[in-house]
């Protein structure tokens, strides 16, 4: 007698899976067939050359597939859509830390889409990386000799018999059941995933030249502005290490001063928290969802400054920045507002905070002094977040539609609001909305939902555009949010499965933030614009 083999073991996880709802979404095979296998039941399908197959219901047509490279079935997880995928792919999902693409049957098949329910299962299958198929309904595990496997010339229906390896009748208490390729499948609907050519520097190696060119010009600033009781500051970009949102839970520290706000946890260390409106004598507001924290690091020291809502990331000339009036300059807490920047000929002008000055309020020094004990226990774990930040990637968040997506802060040019109204080109290439006046100089405007094939939506006073230098040409893309900057932990950081060639060039990567439940598509900017598209821009800058 010969000992069961690991196919059995897998076959009764498969049939555990489609009779138990109420389990867990994931049931893995190995474990899920101790239980099953205890019964002599399947005892005829440990013969030699019986081949096990599972069989599933995918409209109304009836599959089975070799069990072998079939992992595990699970419920049908949510998903992340990702833009520029092939049609048939539902989106992607995390599965135990890992990024599982979603693809739909019935899709691929041409059928009728149908909505899922309690009976849907995805299919995990290996096809060289996992890939899980979403069908209607398992229905069971059979045993096949192989003498019993027809030839699907024999198969008269309108199915593409290229996708099928064989025909199997009257089994599972089915007349006739066509034995899905899937392998087959993959090749012949994700063609172009085989064509994509593996770049000698991997992903990152078009950021790295993406940073070459953008070499901060001497007379520009660049800042982060921001609202606090509708009046418009900013600060130097290369001051924040990070835009956060108000967590839910703020451990809030007794008998500390009203300007501290409490402490919160990030990346797992506890960040000091101080409202700018109580800083600066404003109004007390509660806290909604526009408002945010700007995280702050000087020499090796965190806190997080907690401000009515994030506007946009400027780029300025120096020349439109003056130093504050002596009538208006302060000392002590008040001195860290030291100059004021010009914008829209004078109409609109922000406050330059200084870091350097606003780690001296006393505001700052009471909240760091809640998190350490000494001086000398903050500047120790000050030194290990600074470590920490060369092992991580700093990105820019935002949102189209649902979907989360990040770009690296160094590609990041500046992000604006949207006008009223965009200026119309004439000639200018179909896929431009517009341009805009960015001091004095023509930026070209494309949606980014129409670049990504995604549906238009209106405007709203939320959109944002971020500019990107993409081959010497500075192009404003419009997106529906401009969330956060994040640090990201680059062992959260993948390579995004490769769906189609477009996909694979611009969004290579993933940030795959399980604790948090979060799965970030990271946009590779040197990959939004084709050569000839390029061009078409230069002529609309002039």
């Amino acid at each position: 007698m010969t000992t069961k083999s690991s196919k059995q073991r897998t076959s009764g996880a498969l049939i555990e899976a489609n009779n138990l709802d109420e389990r867990a979404p994931d049931i893995q095979p190995e474990e899920a067939a101790i239980e099953e296998n205890r019964g002599g039941e399947r005892a005829s399908n440990t013969q030699q050359g019986t081949q096990q197959f599972v069989t599933f219901i995918a409209g109304n047509e009836v599959f089975a597939a070799d069990m072998a490279p079939v992992k595990e079935i699970i419920r049908v997880p949510e998903v992340v859509r990702v833009p520029l995928a092939p049609p048939a792919l539902e989106g992607l999902a995390n599965l135990r830390g890992k990024v599982l693409p979603i693809i739909s049957l019935r899709r691929l098949f041409g059928f009728e889409e149908l909505a899922h329910d309690d009976s849907t299962r995805a299919l995990v299958v290996d096809v060289g990386q996992p890939l899980g198929f979403v069908v209607d309904r398992v229905s069971s595990v059979v045993g096949v000799e192989a003498g019993h496997i027809e030839d699907v010339g024999k198969l008269k229906t309108t199915m593409n018999t290229e996708l099928l390896s064989g025909l199997i009748k009257d089994v599972g208490g089915h007349a006739m059941v066509m034995v899905l390729d899937f392998a087959k499948l993959i090749e012949r609907e994700f063609s172009q995933i085989a064509a994509i050519s593996k770049s000698a520097g991997g992903p990152g190696a078009s950021q790295a030249s993406q940073q070459s060119e953008e070499e901060d010009s001497s007379d520009e600033l660049q800042l982060v502005s921001f609202d606090v009781d509708s009046q418009e500051y900013a600060i130097a970009i290369e001051d924040v290490q990070e835009i956060v949102q108000v967590p839910e839970a703020v451990i809030h520290v007794p008998r500390s001063e009203s300007h501290v706000l409490g402490v919160m946890t990030l990346r797992s260390r506890l960040l000091p928290l101080v409202n700018l409106r109580t800083m600066f004598a404003l109004p007390y507001r509660e806290l909604d969802e526009k408002s945010r924290i700007v995280v702050l690091t000087l020499n090796g020291v965190s806190v997080g400054v907690v401000v009515d809502s994030v506007s946009e990331v400027l780029r300025v000339s120096k020349s439109g920045v003056d130093a504050l009036p002596a009538l208006l300059a302060r000392e002590g807490n008040l001195a860290e507002i030291t100059s004021i920047c010009r914008l829209d000929h004078g109409k609109r002008l922000v406050s330059i905070v200084t870091a350097r000055n606003l780690f001296g309020h006393s505001a700052i020094k009471e909240a760091l002094s809640t998190v350490n004990d000494s001086e000398q226990e903050a500047g120790q774990a000050a030194a290990e977040v600074d470590d920490n930040l060369d092992d991580d990637e700093q990105v820019v968040i935002f949102r189209l539609d649902k979907e989360e997506f990040g770009a690296p802060i160094a590609s990041v040019q500046e992000i604006v609001r949207v006008p009223e109204e965009l200026i119309r080109v004439p000639q200018a290439p179909s896929f431009v909305e517009g341009v805009i006046n960015l001091r004095g100089t023509v930026l070209p405007v494309i949606d980014l939902r129409l670049r990504l094939g995604l549906n238009q939506v209106a405007r709203s006073d939320r959109q944002r555009i971020m500019v990107f230098l993409i081959s010497g040409v500075r192009t404003g893309f419009i997106v529906d949010q401009v969330a956060e900057v994040l640090m990201i932990p680059k062992s959260s950081i993948e390579p995004a499965p490769q769906l189609s060639t477009e996909q694979s060039l611009l969004l290579s990567r993933m940030a795959n933030l399980e604790k948090q439940k979060r799965m970030v598509q990271l946009l590779d900017p040197p990959h939004l614009m084709e050569q000839k598209e390029l061009v078409a821009l230069a002529a609309v800058t002039g």
